[in-house]
């Protein structure tokens, strides 16, 4: 199941931290524009499961340029044994536009 920008938004705008935002993009991206959360790029993902570990049971919105490589990291972290993980539909091209 896949996260909205407005879903996303409006849980911000009430103030709903009740998600981990995980950002999977690269340096480069995150500092030029990003919303917050964890960072772990893409290629880091496998090697750094321990540090997303203590969320396993949180519902994990991941997030990327355009939703391809959050994608992709929704389903690792889903073979991973992480069960809440969505993908925010669009990425941050959607969130800005």
């Amino acid at each position: 199941m896949e996260a909205t920008i407005e879903e996303l938004k409006k849980r911000e705008t009430e103030g709903k931290q009740d998600y981990v935002l995980l950002d999977v993009r690269e340096d480069y991206e995150r500092a030029e524009f990003n919303v917050g959360g964890i960072h772990v790029p893409l290629g880091q993902l496998s090697m750094s499961m321990d540090k997303l570990t203590p969320y396993r049971d949180q519902e994990i919105i991941v997030y990327c340029r355009s939703g391809k490589r959050s994608a992709m990291a929704q389903e690792l972290l889903r073979q991973s044994g992480f069960k809440n993980v969505r993908n925010l539909e669009g990425g941050m091209l959607a969130y800005q536009g």
